[in-house]
């Protein structure tokens, strides 16, 4: 990754996609933050501690406008765009038969329309930079394989998608020389299973352990300036998805 490289990373306020910016900010990279909430993005900014490198947007992708500033502040602060992480988004389990109609919606909203209109942004930005840059979304291997206690067909449906749209965008873009790949996460230890026993899903996966936000991160580093890479979809799961019968 060159230095002068600018990377956005929607969802970034806290959990994998702060990870994830840390990562780059430790290469000598410039990254714009994205969060819905302005106080917590902002400590997250402050908290990374890179100064003029780090430029934050608040806003949900479910809204275009959002995905148009966050290229836009790129643009501004630091000339250009060459990697974008699709990572922020929603889940949550409940049963299928109880999921709200507005529910749906929601997961829909903030999981694959808002990495499609970041990504369309994006894109449109790329191509008035004369091509090149790289993509990477983030998936989940439960669209692969599900969990019988832990029913989550709204969020898995939405992210479902979202491999579709990689596929898809891969063979799309490679004419203009835009790579896109995707980094299906196992279960992690992330605030999001903040309370719960998140060490107890362990079992599931053949390295017996959960992951941890900094082997996410590596992964999305690595399809990031992996230049033979495209229309791959990177399973981070310790083998879950190789375990399961």
């Amino acid at each position: 990754m060159s230095e002068t490289s600018t990377i956005i990373v929607t969802g970034s306020s806290s959990g994998i996609g702060l990870d994830i910016a840390r990562a780059f900010l430790a290469e000598g990279a410039n990254v714009v933050l994205n969060g819905r909430d302005p106080e917590r993005l902002a400590k997250a900014a402050a908290q990374l501690g890179a100064g003029e490198r780090v430029a934050t947007v608040s806003g949900g992708i479910g809204d275009a406008a959002t995905g148009e500033a966050l290229v836009r502040t790129a643009v501004e602060r630091f000339g250009r765009v060459d990697v974008l992480v699709n990572n922020a988004g929603t889940f949550a389990a409940k049963p299928f038969t109880e999921v709200t109609e507005e529910e749906l919606d929601g997961f829909l909203a903030g999981n694959l329309k808002g990495t499609y209109l970041t990504t369309q942004a994006v894109v449109r930005q790329l191509r008035r930079q004369g091509g090149g840059g790289s993509i990477v979304n983030i998936g989940t291997v439960l669209v692969e394989h599900a969990i019988a206690g832990f029913p989550c067909t709204a969020p898995i449906v939405s992210k479902a998608g979202v491999h579709a749209l990689t596929v898809g965008l891969a063979a799309e873009l490679a004419a203009d020389g835009i790579r896109v790949n995707l980094v299906a996460p196992g279960i992690v230890r992330t605030p999001l299973h903040e309370g719960s026993e998140v060490d107890a899903y362990g079992g599931l996966a053949l390295l017996n352990r959960v992951g941890e936000v900094s082997e996410i991160a590596e992964a999305v580093r690595y399809l990031a300036t992996a230049g033979f890479v495209t229309g791959h979809v990177l399973r981070v799961d310790g083998g879950y998805v190789t375990g399961r019968s």
